[in-house]
């Protein structure tokens, strides 16, 4: 293929009798833009780049390669972590597939596509201004105001379009059993989707639409297997499920209606409800609660996948268990002085990770205060870890006297060595220390918590 650029890419692990006969794509871009094409396969229920394709001067790109399974996969310009400009297309051994990728869609050319791919495009085409709307959010900027009435319009043209395929199936029974459910699932996957992304004006419960009863959990989830064959299906389903607590949050019988018993209730598959827990527990800091957690749900981790990826955060976590020694780190205090964590040994230690520009920090200050004046004349040390950057020590010397803050305030000159040991990424973050400084627990309860002070005093 001359001015194309081939990747060839041998998956091995094949299917017993399964033709090992090779998928051939060909690109081109239709404007000047243009970037790196990747190729994805759908790992249970996630996309997984497995093979890349630079495009030529002329921006021509291409691959060539052995699929490990017939169904979907995806290519595109964008990433793992969003459907924008990636497009879905279903390969068996032998397809071949020429595209034309602009900065937002795609068109087929030439005519060796397969029929598959050929209805998957007409869907596409059906399906787009749903997906438009939904997917790029940030590009078209749409609310609900225009966008529900294009979604009611849409979803009877979808059941239409999907009895009509019955009726001239492609001769492909695994293809024709499937292009269902991927319309179902798209539909759901959108319209849920575009509630969960930033809009400059959300709906009431009274304006979402009836429509909207039919994007649930039972519909499009009961059937673990299907979900997992779509390139987008955890994340469709994490965003179903998060809509669906919410719709429970109202309900004053259901106790934290946004807890992992909660969540559990609501998910109609066995398999599903293990990806939903490990989800859940893999957020969890603390080591101990990690192991609490595990030994009262573990029982729904019942693939091979999950039971691995269990192990895995186990291990990772591990390593930041209580009683493990603190990470002697050494900072700068308001008055220029430099403090290390083994200079605050012989105390509890409360350390608050911060920032000035950090929200949620700020809220926490009034608690904090009064946290402070509670353990006056106590075996206590409380230390205020800043992370913002050295451009803002002045903006941060500043907030410390206008905001009156007292305890041991330390200047870390951002995400330095602190947060990347004990995988801060988000703040504010408290960590609890003993008078030998060992770990107590690196995610403690804030000081807005009733759950604080009782534990400090436990170690005091």
């Amino acid at each position: 293929m001359k001015n194309i650029l081939t990747v060839v890419v041998a998956l091995g692990m094949m299917h017993t009798g399964f033709a090992q006969k090779s998928v051939t794509i060909e690109g081109s871009f239709s404007g000047e833009k243009r970037a790196e094409v990747k190729l994805y396969k759908e790992d249970e229920g996630t996309p997984k780049i497995f093979a890349t394709s630079q495009p030529s001067a002329k921006g021509k790109f291409g691959f060539n390669f052995t699929p490990d399974y017939e169904g979907l996969y995806l290519v595109g310009t964008g990433d793992t972590r969003s459907p924008q400009g990636n497009f879905k297309f279903w390969f068996k051994p032998g397809d071949k597939l020429n595209i034309v990728l602009n900065d937002s869609s795609y068109s087929l050319a030439g005519t060796t596509n397969s029929k598959e791919n050929t209805v998957l495009t007409d869907w596409f085409k059906l399906s787009w201004p749903i997906e438009w709307k939904s997917v790029y959010f940030s590009r078209n900027h749409s609310t609900y105001v225009d966008f529900f009435p294009i979604l009611e319009k849409t979803v009877p043209k979808a059941k239409s379009w999907a009895k009509a395929q019955k009726l001239k199936p492609t001769g492909n029974k695994k293809f024709d059993a499937m292009l269902p459910y991927i319309a179902d699932f798209d539909m759901t996957f959108f319209a849920i989707n575009f509630l969960n992304t930033p809009r400059s004006a959300h709906p009431d419960k009274a304006e979402i639409p009836e429509i909207y009863s039919q994007f649930n959990l039972k519909n499009t989830f009961s059937n673990a297997s299907k979900v997992y064959a779509q390139p987008w299906g955890l994340r469709a389903f994490a965003t179903t499920l998060m809509r669906a607590q919410g719709a429970n949050a109202d309900d004053k019988s259901i106790k934290e209606p946004y807890g992992i018993d909660a969540g559990i209730n609501l998910i109609p598959n066995d398999s599903l409800k293990g990806d939903f827990v490990l989800q859940r527990i893999q957020g969890t800091r603390d080591y101990g609660k990690y192991l609490e957690e595990v030994e009262k749900y573990g029982k729904y981790l019942v693939t091979y996948k999950q039971k691995d990826q269990e192990f895995k955060i186990n291990t990772e976590k591990a390593t930041l268990k209580p009683g493990d020694k603190g990470l002697d780190f050494k900072y700068e205090d308001k008055d220029g002085k430099m403090v290390s964590f083994s200079d605050l040994k012989g105390k509890v230690v409360l350390i608050d990770t911060w920032a000035t520009w950090c929200g949620p920090c700020k809220v926490e200050i009034p608690h904090l205060k009064k946290l402070e004046e509670e353990m006056k004349g106590k075996n206590v040390h409380i230390v205020s870890i800043s992370v913002d950057e050295e451009k803002d020590k002045d903006k941060w010397k500043k907030m410390i006297a206008d905001e009156n803050l007292g305890g041991i305030q330390l200047f870390a000159s951002g995400w330095s060595d602190i947060t990347k040991y004990y995988k801060i990424t988000g703040i504010p973050r408290f960590m609890l220390f003993d008078k030998e400084g060992k770990i107590i627990t690196v995610d403690a309860p804030r000081p807005s918590s009733p759950d604080l002070k009782p534990l400090i005093e436990k170690y005091l």
